[in-house]
């Protein structure tokens, strides 16, 4: 069997109360297509309510690399989105991460890089 050219991941967390998503959604999920040989990132979305919300995200993951770890995404997250949703988003993504570290047999899971804010 011939390895697959890229991996769809996904991370999950909760909501906070009184978020328009919360009326659809019990959670926040971030998908990301990657690379499967450098883990770069080359698609993402999320369950936000609004497009340009979605989009926004997408454009802040793209071209990173999970192998870099996430600090620098999630630091992203936290300096460019303001909303309610950005600690579920940093969670998700923390998620998100955890289960690609799962994947990669014989390695430790990194640590978390210290937030940069």
């Amino acid at each position: 069997m011939t390895k697959p050219l890229t991996l769809l991941i996904a991370g999950h967390a909760r909501l906070p109360q009184g978020m328009p998503a919360k009326q659809v959604f019990d959670s926040l999920t971030i998908t990301v297509e990657i690379d499967a040989r450098y883990a770069v990132v080359i698609d993402a979305s999320c369950t936000l309510v609004t497009e340009h919300g979605r989009r926004f995200i997408r454009d802040l993951l793209r071209g990173r690399s999970l192998r870099d770890g996430i600090g620098e995404m999630t630091g992203l997250i936290q300096q460019c989105y303001v909303g309610r949703a950005s600690p579920a988003l940093a969670a998700a993504l923390k998620d998100l991460h955890q289960q690609y570290e799962k994947l990669q047999p014989g390695r430790e899971p990194r640590p978390l890089a210290p937030n940069p804010l």
